[in-house]
């Protein structure tokens, strides 16, 4: 059994960037196409589940990629080392083929497309709001209790993602920031909703001309929410401004991705000028 790892040990977590990810994803894909049976990937905590996400979304193929809070520098802990191990544990298992990328926290597992950092610290833990973990490792064993679908994944070749920016909304804000977006270089955006994707009813007007301009995904600021297409009627008040005025109005639901991980997403998927249809069409196995 032959498990490739590769660390940060001298770069913090936070400076990390998608570009950095970029390159791992190439590296690992190439090692998974020679010898290697799994990849463990250790980094800081602060992003882990970023770092996860974009790794998802580019390593192609059926062997395991794990990635998890652990350093792997001669400064070390006995803890880090302990999690480092576990990591090579579950790369190295054969139940973990065919589910993407996996974080590990602990003993538990997590799909990268659903885990969520909730607390800070030198430990830090992850939850999966929509669906839990999908295993744990007992007594040294990995074991599985929930399979997910592996889903299509972008090629790593078109480079870095393009510059998305990310807002969440807030009670009060009325979107006077939006018409400046196109002019400071974003490519698309990324807008937190309120609930299921509302927002107040004078951002309707400028969200749906920034999504004339360039494309513009709408999430739910909430952790465990879902912005879907809907058919039929919303139960709405005619004058409420909510996530079906907005998508019929060209903005692309992100369906269960949060908002940093509908960037990363809408990022990789703008790569090589990829119109609205192409973006749309990235983010609809997560519907």
């Amino acid at each position: 059994m032959e498990i490739v790892l590769h660390a940060w040990p001298h770069l913090p977590s936070a400076s990390l960037s998608p570009a950095h990810l970029v390159e791992v994803a190439h590296r690992i894909e190439q090692a998974l196409a020679e010898d290697c049976d799994g990849a463990v990937v250790a980094q800081g905590a602060d992003t882990v589940e970023e770092s996860a996400f974009v790794l998802d979304l580019l390593v192609p193929g059926s062997k395991p990629v794990v990635v998890t809070a652990a350093g792997a520098g001669p400064a070390t802990t006995g803890d880090a080392r302990g999690q480092l191990l576990t990591a090579m544990r579950v790369a190295g298992c054969r139940e973990a083929r065919d589910l993407g990328t996996l974080v590990l926290a602990g003993d538990r597992i997590h799909a990268a497309r659903f885990a969520q950092r909730v607390r800070t610290g030198p430990s830090p833990e992850l939850l999966s709001p929509l669906v839990g973990p999908i295993g744990t490792v007992v007594e040294g064993r990995p074991r599985f209790w929930v399979r997910v679908t592996r889903l299509p994944v972008l090629p790593f070749h078109g480079g870095p993602p393009r510059a998305v920016a990310l807002l969440s909304w807030t009670m009060g804000e009325d979107g006077r920031r939006l018409g400046a977006l196109p002019t400071l270089g974003y490519d698309g955006a990324v807008v937190e909703g309120m609930g299921a994707g509302y927002v107040p009813i004078e951002a309707v007007p400028p969200l749906c001309e920034l999504a004339a301009r360039m494309p513009v995904v709408l999430a739910s600021r909430a952790p465990d929410g879902v912005v879907v297409a809907r058919g039929g009627g919303t139960g709405m008040a005619e004058d409420e401004a909510g996530d079906t005025d907005l998508l019929r109005h060209g903005l692309i639901p992100a369906g269960c991705l949060t908002g940093l991980k509908a960037r990363l997403l809408l990022g990789l998927a703008l790569r090589g000028g990829a119109g609205h249809a192409a973006v749309a069409a990235a983010f609809s196995p997560y519907q």
